[in-house]
């Protein structure tokens, strides 16, 4: 089962989702906003790819493993020394083949008693199987998790340091999805969509504070190909137009139109599908797609690795996402 799905059976899954209301996101854009002169925190590619190289040194991040666990241990701490508050959210998720792991989402926020928020997210758990490898051989080896789980999370984690010190005038919660990547594999042949983003899926359910709500959300998916190219995802922009013609309007106006480029997308079942549809906040899905291959070439593969990351590459998306944030919700000196 990939995470690309066809769209006639994800219109399926909305159809049988008692919050599938087209038109919740009110977030239309200024036009009164010249993105090129808000203001924002100066985001270090340095230190972005730093954060992936941190999380790659303590091996997969397989729920239940050890490298798992250092690697939370890591991000709860780092998260602490920005964040007012980070809260860590055990849940169970039962796997394609009927296993049950333990994941834990962790959610950091800054300002958390402002009543308006804005949630920023992406997973960080790496994939068991690499079975988009080449290589048959591969198929059973883990993945890296370089550009799909790292380059997000590293993204999160810089912004999260730079917006501590000059914060808009909102509300942010950081969350890190568990249990994202474990979707049944290749030959298991499965037709479930359910059995990817157990974290995000749990979250939506069961938010970390009673009756959440946020303005809008944006997620991060492998957004640090060393070639970033960024597409109108159908599942965004059936659930959030006005956030994704935000989005992209701030990125042609930063010079970013060759990468957050115009054309509308198949849908991709990930994590915003679920924060859309159960917990009814309008997210948008920032998302690698090259347009000649699945996602991008080291996509569910051992190659996966600190070689397919630009810290360019994250810089930019950050910096597109919080000139949006700061155009709605400047600074306050």
């Amino acid at each position: 089962m990939r995470k690309i799905v066809l769209f006639a059976a994800c219109l399926l899954v909305l159809a049988g989702c008692k919050n599938n209301q087209e038109g919740t996101d009110s977030t239309a854009v200024t036009a009164a906003v010249d993105y090129t002169q808000v203001a924002v925190p100066d985001f270090s590619a340095d230190s972005a790819y730093a954060y992936v190289e941190a999380q790659l040194a303590f091996g997969n991040r397989i729920p239940g493993s050890k490298g798992w666990q250092q690697c939370a241990d890591y991000l709860v701490r780092k998260m602490s020394r920005w964040c007012d508050t980070v809260i860590v959210q055990p849940f169970n998720a039962t796997l394609w083949d009927g296993s049950t792991v333990q994941g834990m989402n962790i959610i950091a926020s800054l300002n958390p008693n402002a009543d308006r928020r804005v949630l920023l997210g992406a997973h960080w758990d790496s994939r068991q199987w690499a079975d988009h490898d080449k290589d048959e051989a591969k198929h059973h080896s883990p993945v890296p998790g370089a550009n799909d789980g790292a380059s997000g999370v590293a993204a999160l984690m810089e912004m999260a340091r730079v917006m501590s010190a000059m914060r808009p005038s909102v509300g942010v919660d950081f969350i890190f999805f568990d249990v994202e990547d474990q979707g049944a594999p290749e030959w298991a042949q499965s037709t479930d969509p359910n059995t990817w983003c157990k974290g995000s899926q749990h979250w939506a359910r069961n938010p970390h504070v009673p009756f959440y709500s946020a303005v809008y959300g944006v997620l991060f998916d492998m957004v640090g190909t060393l070639q970033p190219r960024f597409t109108r995802e159908r599942i965004s922009t059936y659930y959030a137009p006005g956030l994704v013609d935000k989005l992209w309007t701030a990125a042609s106006a930063l010079g970013y139109g060759h990468i957050f480029v115009a054309d509308e997308t198949d849908e991709i079942l990930d994590d915003h599908y679920y924060v859309n549809s159960l917990a009814g906040i309008p997210m948008v899905d920032i998302v690698q797609n090259s347009g000649t291959t699945s996602f991008f070439e080291h996509w569910h593969t051992v190659t996966d690795d600190l070689n397919s990351v630009s810290g360019d590459a994250l810089r930019t998306v950050a910096t597109v996402t919080m000139k949006t944030i700061y155009g709605d919700y400047p600074h306050e000196k």
